[in-house]
């Protein structure tokens, strides 16, 4: 009897542990997707995708048209831009799965142009340490629409947004675009376009100094961003505006994995990169995938730097479980030099590469890209 006194409560001690353990398992599984449309560790081949935008007057006969063509050139995926109309994108989706592609739902983030809701509350619009706001005084461009990333109403706008696009059925992935602050610097081949020389943070071309952020940083810190000589080199306020944007991009995978969803983006050729010219610290985020832009031509670069870039974002990613897939931009690109690109990309660790955008792809790019899914 003595011995089966002691038996008991080891009986007792292993049953809990299991039941403990089985708890655990079923609470890490509910933070997973809750279908199986998450597709990204499925293969392990090299992906290849493409950035397109829809036009709902469009008919179905072109879509089909469009996507066998994708299809039959290797293409895996589409990053598809609607506009943030959800029935567009449902109508797509049968579409693209006749030809076994993914559809991954593509929508402007912060970046609102066009936004009829948005349009209403002119308070939502970020401003620059000018005092000029988004929504009268667009930075370089007019459809350059960014919302402020730390006012309540608009953050729930996106996320909304999100939350809609997300539920669509069918759909592998919501893929943020534009999350981030609007250009502090642009890519140095950019700068002749708009006559400027950028060599410090100028005024103008630096958000968010809105009364809420400010007041929020101020209560945070003890001190306000306006009254700053330079404020570019005050470690807390560059940093309260990184987490602004990470808050979004974590919430935003929530809703997306509440949804079955992955959660995907395109970003800035790597984080230090994206850190200094946008406000974007794309490593610290809670996401499944990147996509980052490295477009060389931007930056006059020439082709070995998307496997420089490729391989910093790589880097900086151990540890975490995102992939990252190489973004390239194939106009005024030979197709000789879309070859390197792709392989630059293999090379330095890219989980696959995508092309911006597809209906810019010429035929003798067509045929590199399906050459180059047999190396």
């Amino acid at each position: 009897m003595k011995h089966l006194t002691k038996f008991i409560p080891l009986v007792t001690f292993i049953i809990l542990s299991l039941s403990i353990s089985c708890e655990t398992k079923s609470q890490e599984k509910s933070k997973e997707p809750k279908t199986s449309e998450n597709s990204l560790n499925k293969e392990k081949d090299f992906k290849f995708w493409t950035w397109i935008t829809a036009n709902k007057t469009r008919s179905d006969e072109s879509f089909n048209e469009e996507f066998k063509k994708y299809s039959e050139n290797g293409l895996q995926a589409l990053l598809i831009n609607t506009n943030g109309d959800p029935e567009l994108l449902a109508r797509l989706v049968p579409i693209a799965k006749k030809y076994n592609l993914e559809v991954h739902a593509w929508m402007f983030t912060i970046n609102r142009p066009g936004d009829k809701i948005a349009e209403q509350h002119p308070e939502w619009y970020a401003v620059s340490r000018d005092g000029k706001s988004c929504y009268d005084e667009p930075p370089y461009v007019g459809y350059y629409k960014w919302l402020c990333p730390t006012r309540k109403e608009s953050r729930e706008h996106i996320l909304s947004l999100i939350e809609g696009l997300s539920k669509v059925e069918g759909v592998a992935s919501f893929h943020l675009d534009y999350i981030r602050y609007s250009d502090i610097f642009l890519p140095i081949g950019l700068l002749p376009k708009y006559d400027l020389k950028q060599e410090t943070e100028l005024p103008r071309y630096d958000f968010c100094y809105c009364d809420v952020c400010t007041s929020e940083f101020e209560k945070l810190h003890h001190k306000n961003p306006k009254d700053f000589s330079n404020p570019s080199i005050d470690m807390e306020w560059k940093n309260f505006r990184l987490n602004k944007v990470k808050a979004i991009v974590d919430e935003a995978y929530k809703i997306t994995h509440e949804n079955g969803k992955i959660l995907t983006a395109a970003v800035f050729p790597y984080p230090e990169m994206a850190d200094h010219m946008v406000r974007q610290r794309w490593d610290k985020w809670n996401i499944d995938a990147v996509l980052p832009m490295i477009y060389n031509k931007f930056y006059n670069e020439e082709i070995d730097w998307i496997g420089y870039a490729t391989k910093q974002g790589v880097e900086d990613l151990k540890g975490r479980n995102t992939e990252l897939h190489t973004g390239i931009y194939v106009p005024q690109m030979s197709a000789e030099q879309l070859k390197e690109a792709i392989q630059q990309a293999k090379n330095n660790g890219a989980n696959g590469v995508s092309f911006f955008d597809g209906p810019a792809i010429t035929e003798e790019q067509w045929q590199i890209i399906k050459s180059s899914q047999k190396q």
